[in-house]
C-alpha cells in the first residue's frame, strides 16, 4: 500500500535543515492550563473523504477542552511532506501533525519531536486503551514521541470455496508456512490454472519473513545491515521456491498481468497475503466464500504493521494543549467510535463498545484476527536513506524471484551495495 511508505529521498537533505530550524525557532512553553490557546494540527489522512470524520473528533476534543481551539490543516499524501518539511525549516511548524512509521523515526531522530510522557500522566483520556505494541512502535529510546492515530495490519485471506474442494482444513491463526504450503499444494493439484497461495516478493514482505525465520535486516542497535545471515537466505528460499519449484505460487508470466488482488477475486489463488484495506473492496466484489487468519509464521510469528502516528514539534509554544490533543485523537473513545463509523482504519485503542460494529461486519467472518495480528508486529527498519534502501533491496529480491540469482547471491548482492551507498551514521 504505497501511500503508506515513506515519502521520497527529499526527506534525506530536508531533514538537515529541519534539525537547525527546530532549535533555532524555539519560543518555549507558556502557561497553557488558564489560557486560551490554538493548537495547529496537519495531517494528510483525512484527506480525500475523511475530512468531516475530523472535524467531528475536532468539536468532541474542543466540547472537552473550552480553552483549546483546534485549527486542522489537511493536504494529500503527495504534498504533505514537502508541505511539512517546509514549514519546520522556516520555523512555522504546526504544534501537532500526523507522520507515518519512517517519517516519525526519522524525525524522532533528528530531534525534532516533543517526548509526550510528562505530558500525558495527567490525561483525562484513558492511555491504558491503547494497544500496548502500538503505543510502543511511536517510541523511541525511552521517550514517547508519539502515540498511533490509526493501524492497518496484513492478514492470511483465503478462498473457502478452494480449500473446500481440495477437502483440506481452513487456516488457523497458529498455522506454520510448512501447513500452509501442504494446504497449497492441494489447492494447486486442483488444476484449472489455479494455484494455493500468492505472497509477493518485494521488501515489504520480506522484511517481516526474515523476522518469522529468526533473521532480521541489521542489527540490534541498527549500526549495521546483516541482510546476508543465514536466516534470511533460509526465508528468501523458502519464499521463492514456491514460484520457481513447487509453483504453488504463480509466477509474474503467469499471473497473466493480473494484480495480486485481481487473481484472489477471480478464483484463482486459495490464499492470498495482503492488507486489511481489502475488506471493503473484496466485500463488494466477490461472490464466492472467503475468511482470514492470522498470518502463518515458523520460527517465529510476525506481521507488518502499517501505522499513522501523531507527534508534536520539539519546539510547539503549547505542548500541554498539543498533547491532549493528541491524547484524545490516538485514545479517546469519542474517537475511536467516530473513526469505526466512518470506516476510517482502525483506532489502536480497545474500546469494546467502539469495536464492536467492526467486528460484526461480516465478511470476513474473523475480524478478530485483525486484533490478535497485534501482538506479532514488527516494523520496518528505517534509515535516513529509506527509499534508497528499499529499491536495492526489491531489485535483488525480484533477482531471486525470478532465478536470475539463488537466494544468496541476490542478498550477499543486497549487503554489498548496502554498505556502500547508505551510511547509516547519518
Amino acid at each position: 500500500m504505497r501511500s503508506k511508505q515513506v515519502s521520497g529521498r527529499a526527506l534525506v537533505i530536508a531533514l538537515a535543515l529541519l534539525v537547525v530550524a527546530a532549535v533555532a525557532g524555539a519560543t518555549g512553553a507558556v502557561e497553557e492550563s488558564n489560557n486560551e490557546v490554538t493548537v495547529r494540527y496537519a495531517n494528510f489522512s483525512s484527506s480525500g473523504g475523511n475530512e468531516a470524520t475530523l472535524e467531528a473528533m475536532r468539536v468532541a476534543f474542543e466540547e472537552q477542552n473550552p480553552n483549546v481551539t483546534v485549527e486542522i490543516e489537511t493536504y494529500g499524501f503527495n504534498d504533505y511532506f514537502t508541505q511539512l518539511q517546509t514549514r519546520i525549516a522556516g520555523g512555522n511548524a504546526p504544534d501537532a501533525f500526523e507522520l507515518n512509521y519512517e517519517n516519525f523515526v526519522a524525525y524522532a531522530r533528528r530531534d525534532l519531536l516533543l517526548d509526550l510522557a510528562p505530558y500525558l500522566e495527567d490525561s483525562s483520556v484513558d492511555m491504558g486503551q491503547l494497544q500496548p505494541n502500538a503505543r510502543d512502535a511511536f517510541s523511541l529510546s525511552g521517550s514517547q514521541y508519539g502515540l498511533p492515530g490509526s493501524f492497518s495490519t496484513v492478514l492470511l485471506f483465503y478462498n473457502a470455496e478452494l480449500f473446500d474442494r481440495a477437502g483440506v482444513a481452513y487456516p488457523a491463526d497458529n498455522w506454520t508456512w510448512d501447513d500452509a504450503e501442504a494446504a497449497a499444494a492441494a489447492i494447486t493439484a486442483l488444476g484449472e490454472d489455479t494455484y494455493g497461495l500468492l505472497q509477493p516478493i518485494h521488501f515489504w514482505e520480506f522484511y517481516k519473513v526474515v523476522r518469522q525465520f529468526g533473521g532480521s535486516l541489521m542489527n540490534e542497535a541498527e549500526t549495521a545491515f546483516t541482510v546476508d545471515r543465514p536466516e534470511n537466505v533460509r526465508a528468501l528460499e523458502r519464499m521463492v521456491s514456491r514460484v520457481l519449484d513447487s509453483n504453488v505460487q504463480p509466477s509474474a508470466a503467469q499471473m497473466g498481468g493480473m494484480g495480486e488482488w485481481d487473481i484472489f477475486k477471480a478464483g484463482r489463488v486459495g490464499m492470498l497475503v495482503t492488507g486489511i484495506w481489502a475488506f471493503s473492496d473484496f466485500a463488494g466484489s466477490i461472490d464466492f466464500a472467503w475468511d482470514v487468519a492470522v498470518e502463518p509464521g515458523m520460527d517465529a510469528q510476525a506481521t507488518h504493521f502499517f501505522a499513522n502516528g501523531i507527534s508534536a514539534s520539539a519546539d510547539t509554544a503549547v505542548p500541554d494543549a498539543a498533547a491532549r490533543w493528541i491524547a484524545f485523537l490516538s485514545a479517546s473513545e469519542e474517537a475511536a467510535t467516530l473513526r469505526v463509523e466512518a470506516g476510517w482504519e482502525l483506532p489502536a485503542s480497545t474500546y469494546p463498545d467502539a469495536l464492536e460494529q467492526y467486528l460484526t461486519t461480516s465478511p470476513p467472518d474473523n475480524r478478530e484476527a485483525v486484533f490478535t495480528s497485534l501482538n506479532y508486529i514488527v516494523t520496518p527498519p528505517v534509515v535516513t536513506d529509506f527509499a534508497r534502501m528499499a529499491d536495492i533491496l526489491n531489485i535483488e529480491l525480484e533477482a531471486a524471484r525470478d532465478g536470475s540469482k539463488s537466494a544468496q547471491e541476490a542478498l550477499r548482492a543486497a549487503q554489498a551495495q548496502l554498505e556502500s551507498e547508505i551510511d547509516l551514521g547519518n
